[in-house]
């Protein structure tokens, strides 16, 4: 997919890091696009801005660590309250006073803060995969086996790997076997048919990032669950959880829960891994289309 030339680009700098971002549309309601996990950068929204820009004004942007953005080797600089601020140096370098935030995985934790503890900027939230410490994670991602004693990968060749390969979810095997790593992760991170370009679209971000900047993310400070637990009541704008009950990376009660505790709706996308917007974009495109509209009028 060729990418849709954004309106407006450029850098701010954000607790010493230089942060990319980009607007595409000119609508009056805007929606902000947070980052995920630090292995993908803002194109994994590639499927999502050339059409929501049709209806809202859109901003997105890398995160440390990945894509334009600088990437610092400290896990400080990954800490959940800097990525918060980040968000809000992306909003006022681009004039936005509030917007629809939209989270996805790891970035479900930060819309959530931002949501929480800055409501004036807050239109509504929306939740997708939220990987959120708010519930038992699955149990399969508790491996034992040594990485060293797991084979390669086998998702390169069409094949799916057993749950013991989470044995890999390990900063030292990062570090001497990145690639096989994200063929395993995102291999998990796609369970559905048929996703063999969203796969590799993926590693394809994942290396233009290195393993060293994961490790150093690994380091950083992530929310307790009685933190996460006190955000989900203090949200007063609308919000929607988005959950695919076949997320082997999330489990689908981390979305119930999410839903249960900010009052918000449930959405459950049947078969759908932990990346529906990439793998049923249309149906997402829809979903964050109308919720974005409901709260911005």
């Amino acid at each position: 997919m060729k990418p849709l030339a954004p309106d407006i680009s450029g850098f701010v700098d954000s607790e010493g890091v230089r942060i990319h971002y980009e607007v595409s549309g000119n609508a009056s309601a805007t929606i902000l696009l947070l980052p995920t996990w630090t292995i993908v950068h803002k194109r994994m929204w590639k499927a999502q801005v050339p059409y929501l820009s049709r209806h809202f004004r859109v901003v997105s942007y890398d995160g440390p660590g990945n894509g334009l953005s600088d990437r610092p080797a400290e896990g400080a600089a990954y800490h959940h309250d800097v990525q918060v601020r980040h968000a809000l140096a992306v909003l006022d370098a681009t004039g936005t006073d509030s917007a629809v935030l939209i989270g996805l995985s790891q970035g479900a934790a930060w819309a959530l803060q931002l949501a929480a503890q800055h409501r004036d900027r807050t239109l509504g939230a929306i939740f997708i995969a939220a990987s959120l410490a708010i519930t038992e994670g699955h149990p399969a991602r508790a491996a034992t086996l040594r990485p060293a004693d797991l084979p390669p990968s086998r998702v390169p060749a069409l094949e799916c790997d057993p749950p013991q390969h989470w044995g890999k979810y390990d900063p030292a095997y990062w570090r001497n076997h990145y690639e096989d790593f994200l063929w395993f992760f995102f291999g998990m991170c796609f369970p559905e048919p048929h996703s063999t370009k969203q796969i590799e679209d993926c590693i394809r971000w994942g290396l233009d990032t290195t393993p060293e900047v994961l490790v150093a993310e690994a380091d950083a400070a992530r929310p307790t669950k009685e933190a996460i637990e006190d955000w989900c009541r203090t949200v007063a704008s609308p919000s929607l959880a988005i959950h695919g009950d076949h997320d082997l990376i999330s489990p689908i009660s981390r979305g119930r829960r999410l839903a249960e505790l900010t009052g918000g709706d449930l959405i459950v996308l049947e078969g759908a891994g932990h990346l529906p917007i990439a793998r049923d974009p249309v149906k997402l495109n829809l979903l964050i289309r109308d919720f974005a509209l409901s709260v911005s009028r």
